[in-house]
């Protein structure tokens, strides 16, 4: 069974909001096991070291392309064409700050909890991704 995991790097939040990508960017990725996966994170994706796991499912689907396909639907993949930086690495999006809110609010809503404000964190954002990826 493959791993899909989400993963946050603050070199590269840094670089995002200075080149106007914003500051909510997030990697993810497909793997066979949690070996592969911290090697594919040691291997400094898009030239940034510090890479975080945020979260990870088990998934059925070993087939990278149409999760990513699946995802961008609902968010932005950035080029890696138009970036250098990025190195060719497919698979990091622009998460939108509004999408995850709302899929916040409408779960809880349907859940019978009256919606409040929220301070969203990146594990928010990364299980908003798990969501839209694999279900």
């Amino acid at each position: 069974m493959a791993i899909f995991f989400v993963a946050r790097s603050a070199a590269l939040v840094t670089w995002g909001s200075d080149v106007g990508l914003g500051k909510n960017l997030f990697l993810v990725g497909l793997a066979d096991d949690e070996a592969e996966m911290a090697a594919d994170l040691a291997s400094q994706p898009c030239g940034a070291g510090d890479w975080l796991v945020v979260a990870k499912e088990d998934c059925v689907t070993a087939d990278l392309d149409s999760l990513l396909n699946r995802l961008a639907i609902k968010e932005k993949q950035v080029d890696p064409t138009l970036y250098p930086r990025l190195r060719g690495r497919k698979g990091l999006f622009k998460v939108k700050l509004e999408h995850v809110e709302n899929h916040i609010l409408v779960k809880k809503a349907l859940d019978g909890f009256e919606p409040r404000a929220l301070k969203l964190k990146p594990l928010d954002y990364a299980s908003y991704l798990i969501h839209n990826a694999l279900k």
